[in-house]
């Protein structure tokens, strides 16, 4: 059980004025659509699918099930837009559901066979008899919209904690989708680079999922400073990116130098580290704690010797104490984030 602790005025207080001020970033309406207006609207793209909701993951059966439910006039989840300054609205939540909307109504989706409505497997839209299309188009699905002073954090946190797809979009795909910029096409660019890429391995999953995005994103937002980290990883790196796609767009030179920054501590951790960002010769993982105490170490170590050369890291490499720092046991925290980088940069260079 969690341990219970006393709880002061002021920290109740602090706690109250924290909630007023997240509730500001929610400003929504409610609303009700038509099946007809959604597919038609979704036709004039005045539903935007965002970027990091690209890829359509919804099977024909999964598909079908749904329109089936649409059918028989069985509760939706609600759809989440946000209403975008020129009056469009953006999917926050919904995406799959209205392509598959769309693709019924409006396209050529075949439903497959069904547990219900047995009788109407294997038929299009266009096979109905013309009453129950206009009964099909006339379900109405309900919709929350959050208005266009939310800002994109608000929308990727509810996106975050409300996606009711079959693939829920990760950190790193929804940074990559909704900060779109310079300094993030750096971040993509270099995730595909030797030596990390050999120096980093992974499963083909954590591949498609942009893990490799999300530790080069880590590097040069823990690496240029912790002052405003709050021990909330995603927070944090998504309010750097948005800060360094401006700082990119402003003085376009600095891509060069933080490119030559992260390629220079790749080739020095491939030099020093014998497995690179593994555990071992044939890991097939990358831990994060491991990288960031590697990668962001080495860093630091070089921005004080530039020319450093040390000894044979193996020996400290595999010892408990780093084991211990590296473990995922608070590992977000920004004590134990300070004391897995400070660990490689002070062995580096008493080497």
């Amino acid at each position: 059980m969690p341990k219970t602790r006393t709880i002061t005025p002021d920290e109740v207080a602090a706690a109250e004025e924290q909630i007023l001020e997240q509730s500001k970033r929610i400003e929504f309406y409610l609303t009700e659509y038509s099946v007809e207006l959604l597919s038609n609207k979704m036709a004039a793209e005045e539903l935007v699918v965002p970027a990091y909701q690209r890829e359509f993951t919804w099977d024909k059966g999964r598909q079908s099930r749904f329109i089936e439910s649409v059918m028989m006039g069985l509760p939706i989840p609600f759809l989440f837009f946000w209403e975008m300054p020129d009056g469009r609205l953006e999917i926050v939540d919904g995406s799959q559901r209205l392509r598959t909307i769309q693709d019924f109504i409006l396209g050529d989706l075949r439903l497959g066979d069904l547990e219900t409505l047995t009788l109407l497997s294997g038929l299009r839209f266009t096979d109905l008899p013309e009453s129950r299309q206009r009964k099909t188009r006339n379900r109405s699905i309900r919709g929350i919209v959050l208005n266009e002073h939310a800002d994109e954090q608000a929308r990727l946190d509810m996106f975050d904690r409300i996606n009711t797809g079959s693939k829920t979009a990760n950190k790193a795909e929804i940074r990559r989708g909704a900060l779109a910029g310079p300094f993030m096409n750096l971040v993509i660019a270099l995730a595909q680079t030797e030596p990390f890429v050999s120096l980093s391995p992974m499963t083909r999953k954590r591949v498609d999922e942009r893990e490799r995005e999300e530790l080069v994103a880590r590097f040069f937002a823990y690496s240029d400073g912790l002052s405003e980290y709050r021990d909330r990883p995603a927070q944090f790196v998504f309010e750097y990116t948005k800060k360094m796609n401006l700082a990119f767009a402003e003085r376009p030179e600095m891509e060069a130098n933080y490119r030559r920054r992260f390629q220079d501590t790749m080739e020095f951790v491939e030099r020093v580290f014998p497995f690179g960002f593994r555990r071992a010769a044939t890991g097939n993982a990358t831990p994060r704690a491991r990288f960031e105490a590697i990668a962001i170490g080495s860093w630091l170590a070089l921005e004080q010797e530039p020319d450093l050369v040390p000894g044979d890291v193996s020996g400290w490499l595999v010892a408990k104490d780093f084991a211990d720092v590296t473990g995922s046991d608070g590992a977000n925290a920004l004590r134990r984030l300070r004391e897995r980088m400070a660990f490689v940069t002070d062995h580096l260079l008493a080497e």
